[in-house]
């Protein structure tokens, strides 16, 4: 893997108000980095500005490297968009390998592993909007795995999931801290942010004293 993301004084702006300022943080391969916040506090715009998604109003960030997958905290897919789950899956393989690809063996095996990393091999079948947030989640997660990313940004992966999914996507993460992936993630939840290699405190879109 490559060298480690630094951000220097990343300031981002929605609507002409700061959402993010002045933050600062490095993420290494191998590692976890832990936002940590209330709602609003501008996790979810440091990890749009770190995916691409959003342009910083001002401040550095050095090192993203080519491939990055962003998991979103929810699917913005409709609930009547006639997709499976094994197709949002397959969405990771095809952001890898380019939207009008023709998948093969090898990437239907890792649609396969992913799916089963999460548990929701079962469910493989299922329309996407027929699923319960927790497992609409493990969806999700899984095709971040799908992507075998050098940056795996999450939005609060355990949200509305029960104990044995968290379980599930707790090691999931932690396979691939252990593959070399740089790994950034919001949390709230303080269990989550103690097994983080590093820790980033936020409040009302600024650092807070560590």
């Amino acid at each position: 893997m490559g060298n480690p993301i630094t951000v220097t004084n990343l300031t981002c702006h929605h609507g002409g108000h700061p959402a993010v300022d002045t933050v600062s943080l490095s993420a290494a391969p191998g590692q976890v980095t832990a936002l940590v916040g209330a709602n609003g506090s501008g996790k979810s715009t440091v990890l749009m500005a770190l995916a691409g998604l959003l342009r910083p109003t001002s401040g550095v960030i050095s090192g993203r490297p080519g491939s990055i997958a962003f998991v979103p905290q929810r699917s913005s897919a409709p609930d009547h968009l006639p997709i499976t789950v094994r197709q949002v899956v397959a969405m990771g393989r095809w952001n890898l390998r380019g939207p009008f690809a023709r998948l093969g063996e090898d990437d239907r095996a890792v649609i396969d592993d992913c799916l089963g990393r999460v548990r929701i091999h079962d469910l493989a079948s299922r329309r996407l909007g027929s699923l319960s947030g927790g497992q609409r989640q493990r969806a999700l997660v899984a095709q971040g795995l799908a992507q075998h990313s050098e940056l795996l940004l999450l939005d609060e992966p355990l949200a509305g999931v029960d104990v044995r999914a968290a379980e599930d996507i707790a090691a999931a993460i932690e396979s691939e801290r252990s593959r070399g992936t740089t790994i950034v993630m919001a949390t709230h939840e303080s269990t989550q942010a103690e097994r983080a290699d590093h820790v980033v405190r936020l409040h009302q879109g600024g650092p807070t004293a560590q």
